[in-house]
């Protein structure tokens, strides 16, 4: 077993988190001063969004010094006090790792752009025009346009699947791939607890035949990466995989092939997107389709692979909005999501906030976006001819600003996240929720979350035990069994604003809940009768 089969990851996205010198953006000072409250949470490891030297055009996601603090967030002796204060509380600390592209202001890329004889030059991806002057091809960046910048100097383009400050990295040149493991190494010296891998699934691109995802040399570079730096310690690696589906994720997270621990799949998060069209284009949750995709990943994997279980992260909406109700059943919707996914095997990640109850923050005017995704989006599409309101609904639903206002700690002026300015608005729900009202109320979201980690420590069920679904085709009803060892729990939750009745056993049949959001003290699971939201778990024979 490995020590993150049974942990649980918290996310921390350091903008937004705690400014500990009023200048209004999160920092890792702050960040220390809040390790107690995550030791009460019982949480075993943060993954820290990137800290390291950037000019902020992607928030930190475009690095220019892979071996520097940014300023704005504190010093190399600050990153090294939060590891050493976390280690001393028992919680390991995950770098956010982004190598399938840096910022235009790396040393690397500078030297690339002075010339085509430049050493550094086949760190990166670069082209001659196509015959008529133009991109190479028609690849698209995620963040909008084309995916190929024109350099006047050289007379090339550059390949940046995302932003044109972020330039991909040519993972063909082994002299390139030896300076990121050096790189690495330098992290896991300093004995942190892993890397989480933005887009990793990128870096085997063949840009020249379209190919950007899954590429034919990924898994080649990451067994390569395994050997050269984390095989060698004992940590957590977790991919960022957006288009993986069960069969690739055991390529990753196999362990006899010597890559990653696991990945994040997307393939739940994107059910309320239309087909075949953008993460803008929405479309009402089907929860059979949610239930068949979960429970496929549950048990396709199970023995050849790991499961990272999410709702939320930096780049996704508030599961409680989104999927539940953030108004008259917002603690009892965020009770429910989270018992649904903890008790699912895997490892799973709170995204800060998520432990009370942080719903989305909506916008009327592009001046309150910050993010870039969204800007570039709503620009776009305003050209197209969308309307301002159809556009800003999108925003509102998906846009990744959403997870991303501060922290909520208390009633005080910003919610206690900062004394000055914010970087970005905080919610006008802070005097409500909030992490001091909800340390107060033993009824609250975060004491749920403290029980689920209690459960998962005590009990091998819950990280080892077989998953089989229940009522596959019920509309509202979300259940399912786990079995270890002659054990079985049951885990049932209502997904809907209205009370439903269902039957999941042939004949009265009484169970005791070992957690759940109502003041009930039994069920009958043949005749079960459910209120808004309602969850639960418990043991079945």
């Amino acid at each position: 077993m490995k020590w993150w089969q049974d942990a649980v990851i918290y996310q921390i996205y350091p903008r937004s988190f705690q400014d500990s010198n009023g200048d209004g953006i999160g920092d890792i000072p702050g960040i220390i001063s809040r390790l107690d409250y995550l030791e009460e949470l019982g949480i075993d490891a943060i993954w820290l969004s990137p800290v390291y030297e950037s000019p902020n055009d992607d928030n930190g996601y475009d690095i220019s010094d892979y071996r520097a603090i940014h300023p704005e967030f504190g010093t190399m002796a600050d990153m090294d006090q939060l590891i050493e204060e976390a280690k001393q509380r028992g919680i390991r600390i995950i770098m956010d790792l982004v190598v399938n592209h840096t910022s235009d202001e790396h040393q690397w890329f500078v030297e690339a752009k002075k010339g085509r004889d430049n050493p550094y030059r086949d760190y990166y991806i670069w082209r001659d025009p196509a015959e008529d002057g133009g991109p190479p091809n028609d690849l698209k960046s995620t963040f909008s346009g084309s995916a190929w910048e024109f350099d006047e100097a050289s007379g090339q383009y550059y390949l940046h699947l995302f932003s044109k400050k972020q330039p991909d990295l040519n993972w063909e040149n082994p002299k390139m791939r030896q300076e990121v493991y050096d790189m690495m190494n330098f992290w896991l010296e300093k004995g942190i607890g892993g890397f989480r891998m933005d887009v990793i699934d990128l870096i085997g691109k063949v840009p020249d035949e379209g190919i950007t995802a899954n590429g034919p040399k990924l898994h080649e570079y990451l067994q390569e990466m395994n050997r050269e730096t984390f095989g060698n310690y004992d940590v957590l690696t977790v991919g960022e995989t957006h288009g993986a589906t069960p069969e690739i994720a055991k390529l990753y997270s196999d362990p006899e092939r010597n890559e990653l621990s696991m990945v994040f799949q997307f393939e739940h998060m994107t059910l309320d997107e239309q087909p075949g069209k953008s993460k803008w284009d929405l479309k009402p949750l089907d929860l059979p389709e949610l239930k068949q995709v979960l429970a496929k990943w549950q048990t396709e994997l199970d023995g050849k692979g790991w499961n990272s279980l999410f709702w939320n992260n930096h780049d996704t909406p508030r599961i409680v909005s989104r999927w539940g109700d953030d108004q008259e059943y917002l603690v009892e919707s965020a009770q429910m999501f989270a018992i649904l996914l903890h008790l699912m095997k895997g490892t799973p990640y709170i995204y800060q906030g998520e432990e009370i109850g942080m719903t989305n923050r909506p916008v009327t005017d592009l001046s309150q976006i910050n993010d870039i995704e969204s800007r570039n989006m709503y620009d776009e599409r305003l050209a197209q001819g969308w309307s301002k309101k159809d556009i800003l609904l999108s925003i509102n639903a998906k846009g990744r600003d959403n997870a991303r206002t501060p922290m909520q700690w208390d009633t005080t002026e910003q919610a206690g996240f900062t004394t000055g300015e914010p970087w970005l608005a905080v919610n006008e729900n802070f005097d409500r929720i909030n992490v001091e009202k909800s340390l107060e109320d033993s009824g609250s979201i975060f004491y749920t979350y403290q029980e689920l980690i209690r459960l998962r420590k005590e009990h091998p069920l819950v990280v080892w035990g077989d998953f089989r679904l229940l009522a596959p085709d019920h509309p509202t009803v979300f259940a399912y069994e786990r079995s270890y060892k002659g054990e079985t729990w049951i885990v049932v939750a209502n997904v809907s604003g209205r009370d439903i009745h269902v039957k999941l056993s042939k004949h009265s049949e009484k169970v005791v809940p070992m957690i759940n959001n109502y003041m009930k003290s039994t069920y009958n699971l043949h005749s079960l009768e459910l209120r808004p939201y309602e969850a639960f778990v418990a043991k079945r024979r």
